[in-house]
């Protein structure tokens, strides 16, 4: 089956579930995107990574590369590889200068490595056929198959933009010492938009 190459566009609240987000992934060169719901640790992992944060301690997903790195395994590439039931199977391939091995896992995991180790994110047409959303004009149009529902990420934008530059600062500095890094980013944003 051909590959098809994925980018990370988005991490987004989930509409269809309380405490959950749902990661936005891309066609590259291409007008499809496969919304997959993700819990928050998982979201703040990759969202992490994404924004090239150093948290004080290494998170797991961290661990994960550090332990890859010090054995001389190379994550080549991620495959979304099968929709059942609504639940995303993923697989590591993952690389050694003896062997190469694919490795189970959850996508969302799969993914927090992808970021980390820069590689590239593949799945299949049957996959974005079934769960993709065709995207025209800037307008969501889903695909024959059931989706996700996604609101864009930053609720509380509105609560942002009502507190001034200090307030914003003293905020970001709270939640990075409760190391909420999505509300970080959302804060880190507003303050860029000012300066």
């Amino acid at each position: 089956m051909k590959k098809i190459e994925l980018e990370i566009v988005a991490l987004s609240h989930s509409i269809t579930q309380t405490h959950s987000y749902a990661v936005v992934l891309g066609e590259m060169n291409g007008l499809r995107r496969l919304p997959i719901v993700i819990g928050g640790f998982e979201a703040q992992a990759i969202a992490v990574a994404l924004e090239h944060m150093q948290p004080s301690r290494p998170l797991t997903h961290d661990l994960m590369k550090n332990f890859m790195n010090a054995f001389n395994v190379e994550l080549q590439e991620i495959i979304i590889s099968d929709l059942q039931e609504g639940i995303f199977y993923s697989k590591l391939v993952c690389f050694t200068e003896n062997d190469t091995v694919e490795i189970d896992s959850r996508t969302s995991d799969a993914l927090a490595l992808a970021v980390r180790f820069g590689c590239p994110i593949y799945t299949y047409e049957h996959i974005l056929e079934n769960a993709g959303i065709l995207m025209e004009d800037g307008t969501p149009k889903k695909n024959k198959g059931e989706s996700v529902g996604i609101e864009e990420t930053g609720g509380n934008r509105d609560d942002l933009s009502k507190l001034s530059l200090e307030e914003l600062q003293t905020l970001l500095n709270e939640v990075l010492e409760h190391e909420d890094y999505i509300r970080a980013i959302s804060i880190r944003d507003e303050i860029n938009k000012r300066k």
